[in-house]
C-alpha cells in the first residue's frame, strides 16, 4: 500500500510539471520549445521505469531478510520429528527380523546396533512383566547393616539387574521394602546410573502385601528343604542382606516372621567340599549370585550347570562328579 500511494504521488507530480511545462512552452520561442519537447520522452521513460519496478517488487528486499529464531526453531524441531520417525521405523523392522530370526533359531544377535537390542531387551522386560517368573529381593533387613554393607548391596543389585537384562526370558523382578528415605534408595541411585528407569517394580510395601503366603518361597542357606524346581506359579524371593559380621540364621528369622515356606539352593546334593589353605567352606552367597544360579538352571535345566557356571570358587566347593543325583523332572522349571 506504501508504494502504491508513493506511485500515486510521484504521478501527480509529473503531470503537473509536464503542464506547466507545456504552458510555458506557449509563450517561448519555437527553438526553445522544441529542445523541451525533445526532452518529454526521456521524462516518461523515467516515469515508465518507476512504475515497472514498483509494480514487480513491492516490497523490495523482503525475500533477503533471515527467517526468525521461531520459525527456525519450528523447522529444526519438525526435521527432527521426521528423522525420530524414519528411526523408529528403521528399529521396528529390525526388531521384527530379529524375533525371526530367534524363533526359527537361527538368529545372531550381534549383528544388530547398541540402539536395537536395547529396544529388544526393554520389550522383553516388558512383557516379562506379564508373564515372566516372579523373584523379590527383601529389603527390610538393611537397618542393621553398615554404610559400606550398604553400598555393597547396592551394587550386588546393580549386578543382578544387569543379568536379568542379558538373557532372553527374564524375571519379574520386585525390590520390596524399599523407602525412599532408607540409605540403600539413596546409595542405588548414587551409584547405579538410571536406577529410577530400571525395569522393575520398586516398593515399600512387602512380599506379602503383593503376593498370597502360600505363593512365596523364601531362599534362604539355613533351610532344610532343597529347591527342585523354578515353578511359574511361585515367587522366589531373596533376603537382601549384606552381613560381613556373619550374623546367622538372619534371614531364615525373617523368613519365620513372614511364616512362608523356605528353601535353599541344593548345594548339598551336587557340591561336596574342597580342601584349601585357610579350610574356609561357606555356602553364603550375594543376592546377584543367587540369581545367577536361578537363571542359568532356568535355561539349561541343570543345578549341576549352573553351580558348576557361577559358584564361586573361592567358597571352598566343587561340583560332584557324575554320581550326583539328577534334578526332580516331575515339576516344569520355566514359562513356556
Amino acid at each position: 500500500m506504501r508504494n502504491a500511494w508513493k506511485f500515486k504521488e510521484e504521478r501527480q507530480v509529473s503531470f503537473v510539471y509536464l503542464q506547466g511545462m507545456s504552458a510555458g512552452m506557449a509563450h517561448t520561442k519555437p527553438e526553445a520549445s522544441e529542445v523541451q519537447l525533445n526532452g518529454t520522452p526521456e521524462l516518461m521513460d523515467l516515469l515508465h521505469i518507476d512504475v515497472e519496478t514498483d509494480a514487480v517488487d513491492p516490497k523490495p528486499g523482503r525475500e533477503d531478510l533471515p527467517c526468525s529464531r521461531n520459525v527456525l526453531r519450528k523447522q529444526r524441531h519438525w526435521e527432527k520429528q521426521v528423522a525420530a520417525k524414519k528411526s523408529r521405523r528403521k528399529e521396528e523392522k529390525l526388531r521384527r527380523k530379529m524375533n525371526r530370526e530367534l524363533e526359527s533359531g537361527t538368529g545372531t544377535e550381534h549383528q544388530f546396533t547398541k540402539r536395537v537390542m536395547k529396544a529388544i531387551t526393554k520389550e522383553r522386560l516388558a512383557e516379562a512383566r506379564s508373564t515372566g517368573l516372579k523373584l523379590c529381593v527383601d529389603l527390610s533387613m538393611t537397618d542393621c547393616m553398615s554404610d559400606k554393607e550398604i553400598s555393597r548391596l547396592a551394587g550386588q543389585l546393580r549386578r543382578l539387574y544387569g543379568s536379568n537384562k542379558k538373557v532372553t526370558r527374564p524375571f519379574h523382578l520386585f525390590l520390596t521394602d524399599l523407602r525412599e528415605d532408607s540409605r540403600l534408595y539413596r546409595e542405588c541411585v548414587r551409584m547405579n546410573d538410571g536406577f529410577l528407569n530400571y525395569t522393575m517394580d520398586i516398593t515399600d510395601e512387602s512380599c506379602l502385601d503383593l503376593f498370597p503366603p502360600e505363593s512365596v518361597i523364601y531362599l534362604t542357606p539355613d533351610a532344610e528343604e532343597a529347591l527342585e524346581s523354578v515353578d511359574a506359579d511361585k515367587v522366589y524371593v531373596l533376603g537382601g542382606l549384606v552381613d560381613e559380621s556373619i550374623q546367622k540364621k538372619l534371614s531364615l528369622s525373617r523368613a519365620g516372621e513372614l511364616s512362608v515356606r523356605t528353601a535353599r539352593l541344593p548345594i548339598d546334593e551336587y557340591m561336596v567340599k574342597k580342601d584349601n589353605v585357610k579350610n574356609f567352606h561357606s555356602k553364603i552367597l550375594a543376592v546377584n549370585q543367587v540369581f545367577d544360579i536361578l537363571l542359568t538352571f532356568c535355561d539349561t535345566g541343570s543345578w549341576k550347570e549352573a553351580l558348576q557356571m557361577w559358584f564361586p570358587p573361592g567358597k571352598g566347593y566343587v561340583v560332584a562328579g557324575g554320581d550326583s543325583p539328577p534334578p526332580p523332572t516331575t515339576e516344569t522349571h520355566r514359562v513356556e
